[in-house]
């Protein structure tokens, strides 16, 4: 896996991935940026959030669960010191469908967690305390 980050001015810069794709990420006015893009570490929340999501959706996919939406909100807290590392990370996943079996949608939860979200895993091995909850809405 590859990428780069351009630095374009202030504290902007444009992450490519090797698949081509690009994204801005900026940073605060009161840090010399513009406000045009997401921080930084929110990338970091925002990449884990999808990481985990995908897993869920995929083991849900794979259970034949009629799954019409799913929302991943996230909450985190960081040290206060330098560096300001994640501490904690809360997610609360919102799968909408028919017929969605409550233990079906803890299974495919855990399993991220547990076995295949490579972020969450890697932040967990890292100190960061990570909880994960779910509600099911049916359509």
């Amino acid at each position: 896996m590859k990428a780069s980050v351009k630095w374009t001015d202030g504290r902007q810069f444009v992450a490519e991935s090797g698949s081509g794709h690009s994204v801005v990420i900026d940073g605060p006015p009161d840090h010399g940026g513009r406000n045009t893009g997401p921080r930084p570490m929110e990338m970091l929340l925002m990449g884990m959030g999808a990481c985990t999501s995908f897993d869920v959706l995929n083991i849900l996919d794979k259970a034949r669960a009629d799954v019409t939406d799913c929302v991943a909100s996230l909450e985190a807290e960081r040290a206060d010191e330098v560096p300001s590392v994640f501490t904690r990370i809360h997610v609360h996943f919102t799968v909408s469908g028919k017929g969605l079996k409550e233990k079906q949608v803890a299974r495919a939860v855990e399993l991220s967690a547990e076995k295949y979200c490579s972020a969450s895993i890697m932040l967990v091995k890292g100190g960061v305390e990570m909880t994960h909850s779910f509600t099911i809405v049916e359509e």
